[in-house]
């Protein structure tokens, strides 16, 4: 079966695929810095899958370090890209690391890859590309307009999309998916590998499941004032699990010769938005615990309401994020549960 090189692997989203593709039967080289992991994250892949994937402790911004895992891996076939910072407040604060780290480690990649003749590679990308679309785009498909970012974070996956055209404009042998997220959610079923934040959490479900075991004293909704039905801001919420196959999906489709243009662009999500106050209220029915909260004012750079037309993914990548929200957020507090046990 073929090899594929997962950067950032040992991180969230990373794990997750790096999970379905072993089991799929894929062998898997990750090589991550471990800036925003641990290693131990091998040990959960290894509980799930009864493999230990190979691992290089590289960080992709070290051209000579990623020569080195292509001259070791002869048989990479495609490249899934991770490997990002992505913390949009922090970006704000440190743009120019960002810029660094992520528009350099996708410039490196893409360097090494024509070098040693690797051809496929799965970006990850972000429904943030798309800003707060107008009434007339939503739900969001792959046509609505591009917008001017509102964090360097942003404007990097941006920049990281246009470069991955330009490349593919100059080198007709290279192939690319662009994988543009919503809101990742949850835990393997298995409570083996899950979100893990390092400091304040700056996502809603981590927050939610610290404050309901006790690590954070309440969590803040900021604003209830929005244009929604509750007034608190709307998000399409999809399962880690089920956005991690649609990795797979994207891999089987370049290998297989499927793609029907050189740069392929899908939307990923469940197609329906659901506000934070529904997030945290189906928690607390699901789980019976309760999450005392406060509501705060609106946060600077929060979109009001954005969630996907998920239809090119389900009818041309044949992928449906189809998990029921109870079972995602019933994951997410097992995870919590384990890794505070």
């Amino acid at each position: 079966m073929a090899r594929i090189l997962v950067t950032g692997g040992t991180g969230y989203i990373g794990s997750h695929t790096t999970v379905e593709l072993m089991q799929q039967g894929y062998d898997v080289v990750i090589i991550d810095n471990l800036s925003n992991s641990t290693s131990d994250v091998l040990d959960g892949i290894e509980a799930i899958v009864g493999t230990r994937p190979a691992f290089e402790q590289v960080d992709c911004n070290d051209a000579q370090a990623v020569a080195d895992v292509f001259t070791k891996y002869t048989d990479i076939q495609g490249v899934i890209h991770f490997a990002a910072s992505k913390a949009v407040g922090e970006s704000v604060e440190q743009p120019l690391m960002y810029y660094r780290n992520n528009l350099m480690s996708l410039v490196t990649l893409l360097e090494q890859m024509k070098a040693h003749n690797v051809h496929n590679i799965v970006f990850s990308s972000s429904c943030t590309v798309y800003g707060q679309p107008a009434e007339e785009h939503l739900p969001v498909d792959e046509t609505a307009p591009i917008q001017v970012a509102l964090s360097p974070y942003g404007n990097t996956k941006q920049i990281n999309e246009e470069i991955i055209r330009d490349e593919a404009h100059a080198n007709t042998q290279l192939h690319a998916t662009i994988l543009r997220y919503f809101n990742p959610i949850g835990a393997h079923p298995s409570a083996m590998i899950g979100e893990l934040p390092n400091g304040v959490p700056q996502n809603l479900l981590p927050f939610v499941t610290q404050t309901a075991i006790g690590l954070r004293p309440e969590l803040k909704v900021f604003g209830d004032d929005y244009n929604t039905p509750d007034g608190s801001c709307i998000r399409d919420y999809i399962y880690v699990v089920d956005l991690a196959k649609a990795h797979v999906k994207a891999v089987e489709r370049m290998l297989n010769h499927q793609a029907k243009e050189q740069v392929e662009v899908f939307n990923l999500g469940t197609g329906r938005g659901l506000s934070v106050l529904e997030i945290l209220n189906t928690f607390m029915q699901v789980t019976g615990v309760k999450v005392p909260y406060q509501i705060v004012g609106r946060r600077e750079g929060d979109i009001e309401q954005v969630w996907a037309k998920p239809d090119k993914a389900n009818n041309v990548l044949g992928w449906k994020a189809d998990t029921p929200i109870e079972d995602v957020l019933l994951s997410a507090w097992r995870w919590e549960q384990k890794i505070r046990s």
